[in-house]
């Protein structure tokens, strides 16, 4: 089975937030997401993709999103990155 690993990104007024995990159809869970139908903590917000990875299996997309969701400034970086994109 695919499996694959992603950071979200949104920007409120006042901050980024990022949203890390897993799945084995990220299209399909990007548009959930922003249905309101994913996770409870990205609800109400729109959402783009920052980055994914390509894993071996689900054990170890799950082993990376554990490493990802603590890595703070991995995914400072992937947001700052994606507001400056979007300010062009």
């Amino acid at each position: 089975m695919r499996a694959y690993v992603y950071v979200l990104g949104t920007y409120t007024k006042t901050r980024h937030l990022t949203y890390v995990g897993w799945t084995s159809d990220v299209a399909r869970r990007l548009a959930q997401h922003n249905a309101g139908k994913g996770a409870r903590s990205t609800r109400g917000r729109v959402w783009v993709l920052l980055h994914s990875e390509r894993c071996k299996n689900k054990r170890v997309a799950m082993s990376r999103e554990w490493h990802l969701k603590r890595d703070r400034k991995f995914r400072k970086e992937l947001a700052l990155a994606f507001t400056d994109a979007r300010a062009r």
